[in-house]
């Protein structure tokens, strides 16, 4: 031990250069998993910067007189419904409407306007997307709730066996766009109405400060890309715009101006249904389909 502490090669001296690129490399390392731990929590998390879902359903169309029959559909190989929906007849209706809501809360929020469009004498078939309400759980996205209502469109024409030229599709807000990529897959139905369409759906995401830390547009899958969709667009659609307290008219939105099929536009005050002009607008509509 002597002779190690005296011999100048024991514990030769480490030039300063060599520790600072090794704190840097350290540092570097360090950063770069925080960093790759920050994309994995965002990727697992940013469906809730889109979706709002909730669980409870607190209203019923029972709630607004109306009869109705609680559906569970898209049953998986081990016997278990995936999705729930409300099938509510109208006698001697010409049509179906298979209803989309938007992002937010579940069927609980619907049953004004379904009720509107009941009283339409519409058959109205409403459906929650998984992750909504009393459908399985799980964490919403587009893949997913385009596959939803493609079973919920199944289960109307194998089970119910409607004819897909008397089923009308409706959607709002988050669920225009999942109504018009239904449609424009499906021209064979009757017509598609879109009320309040959103252009840029997955603005909420994109926008969100967390989502300038990470590459979002990697890490997020979710487009819905109304315009895109819309220019394949040949089943007749009736578009519900918003007016604006400010501006009560304004130009129709690119998506409108890309539908290459029949097509009309009707603007109206929120909600939609309690306008006075909604119902007449869809009469006049459905009369022509």
């Amino acid at each position: 031990m002597d002779e190690m502490r005296h011999s100048p090669q024991a514990f030769p001296n480490v030039s300063a250069r060599w520790l600072l690129i090794a704190v840097a490399i350290t540092l570097v390392g360090i950063t770069a998993c925080a960093w790759l731990s920050l994309c994995l929590l965002y990727w697992q998390g940013s469906w809730q910067l889109l979706y709002h879902p909730k669980a409870a359903i607190t209203r019923t169309p029972a709630s607004a007189g109306l009869a109705y029959e609680p559906i569970r559909f898209a049953v998986t190989e081990t016997g278990i419904p995936q999705l729930t929906g409300w099938w509510i007849p109208a006698e001697g209706s010409r049509f179906t409407v298979l209803y989309l809501h938007g992002a937010d809360g579940n069927l609980s929020d619907c049953v004004d306007a379904l009720a509107a469009l009941h009283r339409a004498n519409l058959t109205v078939f409403a459906i929650d997307y998984r992750g909504y309400g009393q459908s399985q759980p799980g964490h919403p996205s587009e893949k997913q709730l385009r596959q939803d209502t493609e079973w919920a469109l199944t289960w109307l024409s194998q089970t119910r066996h409607i004819p897909p030229n008397k089923i009308v599709v409706y959607g709002t807000s988050l669920g225009v766009n999942l109504a018009v990529e239904l449609a424009a897959g499906h021209s064979e139905l009757a017509g598609v109405i879109l009320d309040q369409p959103v252009t840029d759906a997955v603005a909420p995401v994109f926008n969100d400060p967390r989502s300038r830390l990470v590459p979002a547009h990697w890490l997020v899958k979710d487009r819905y890309d109304l315009t895109t969709a819309a220019s394949s667009l040949h089943t007749p659609s009736l578009w519900l715009f918003a007016k604006s307290v400010v501006t009560p008219s304004t130009q129709a939105p690119p998506a409108y101006q890309a539908v290459a099929g029949t097509k009309a536009s009707v603007w109206l005050s929120t909600p939609t249904q309690a306008d006075p002009n909604f119902a007449e607008s869809l009469r006049q509509w459905l009369d022509n389909l």
